[in-house]
């Protein structure tokens, strides 16, 4: 989840730089700049972390946004959403956990809009710093964060009137999740939901884009390629084993581009788990014929396109699965950058039934 996080923040920065590089003849993307106080509460999602919900985190964010403008014909297919970075911090009033800090990247799309108001979803991503962890001797009680570095993943619905030409009143109810994606355990992440109240400052208001809406069709539209990836992971076994084993695939996909927006994928890929060979060893008996770890599954699955980064989602079934670790399917959540129109790389994060599995690197090439 740290590697995802990392890998998101330079993909999204990427896709802003790229259109303030195009508008550069033309209009400078305008800036929103905001800052908020947020409070929240710790949902108990699972027994074993009901020692730790009891108090009240609070937090400020402060976060810069550029608003698209047309420089990229993917602007106006999304209706000219905001792309921001956000520094947020939370004082959770617990000793055992302590404070932490986070840097996301994220989207922010208005559903409703005129000269004085908008109604905005938000979602992102990124990395979060605890500096006080679990540890077995000094800090046992908590299980929720074990690991300094986390990915945090951002959900919002926000609302914003204008209070004066250039800066309005902000808001808003959202979730803020931290997690390392089982890199290191335990690892029951932390779900806080969140109100918040703040101001932000406009730059432009109201928003006035420079083209007036969608551009053509992408010549890409009716089109099928071939993606090859391979992928490299790693995870924690448990808590009392400290190594890092690594977790491997290979994919090969068909996929097509069905509109502006989507491209539609089925594909089929193995996997091998290095720690699932020393689960297997610890509790199998001496002499006794061991199973495959190795695994191998299909998958349907979509991309969600924005210009060059696309937000991946996979659904697999197994269909080579001698030691049935988990259950049989398994899903996939990520983001894709495409360096040139062959070369591409992603971070993924796969899950089995709500639980975090490994998070992957991939790189890949389009045929």
């Amino acid at each position: 989840m740290i590697r995802y996080g990392l890998l998101f923040i330079l993909l999204l920065s990427a896709a802003p730089g790229r259109a303030q590089q195009s508008a550069a003849a033309g209009s400078r993307p305008p800036l929103v700049v905001g800052l908020y106080g947020q409070g929240s509460f710790i949902i108990a999602h699972t027994p074993s972390v009901k020692h730790l919900v009891k108090s009240h985190p609070t937090g400020l964010e402060l976060n810069v946004q550029r608003q698209t403008n047309g420089s990229e014909p993917w602007h106006g297919w999304y209706k000219y959403p905001k792309v921001g970075l956000a520094l947020v911090y939370y004082d959770y009033h617990n000793p055992v956990l302590g404070k932490s800090y986070a840097a996301t990247v994220y989207i922010n799309k208005a559903f409703f809009r005129t000269a004085r108001q908008e109604l905005n979803f938000r979602i992102g991503t990124g990395i979060g710093i605890f500096p006080i962890r679990y540890d077995q001797e000094t800090n046992h009680k908590n299980n929720i964060v074990s690991s300094r570095l986390n990915a945090t993943l951002q959900t919002r619905l926000e609302y914003d009137v204008a209070l004066a030409p250039h800066y309005g009143l902000l808001l808003g109810v959202g979730l803020n999740h931290y997690s390392n994606g089982a890199t290191t355990k335990p690892n029951f992440g932390i779900n806080l939901p969140t109100v918040f109240v703040g101001v932000n400052y406009h730059q432009q208001r109201p928003f006035r884009p420079l083209s007036p809406g969608p551009t053509a069709e992408p010549a890409e539209i009716g089109h099928n390629f071939l993606d090859l990836s391979t992928s490299l992971g790693f995870k924690q076994r448990n808590e009392s084993d400290r190594r890092k084993y690594s977790v491997q695939s290979v994919s090969a996909a068909v996929g097509r581009r069905v509109n502006r927006k989507s491209n539609l994928l089925l594909g089929a890929e193995g996997f091998y788990d290095r720690s699932l060979l020393v689960q297997l060893r610890d509790t199998s008996r001496t002499g006794e014929n061991l199973p495959d770890v190795k695994k191998a599954g299909l998958f349907v699955g979509h991309e969600l396109l924005f210009g060059r980064l696309a937000f991946v989602s996979h659904l697999g079934f197994y269909v080579y699965n001698p030691y049935k670790s988990n259950k049989f399917y398994y899903e996939r959540l990520g983001l894709k950058y495409h360096f040139t129109r062959q070369l591409w790389a992603a971070a993924d994060l796969k899950v089995h039934r709500g639980a975090a599995d490994v998070v992957e690197l991939k790189v890949g090439v389009r045929l």
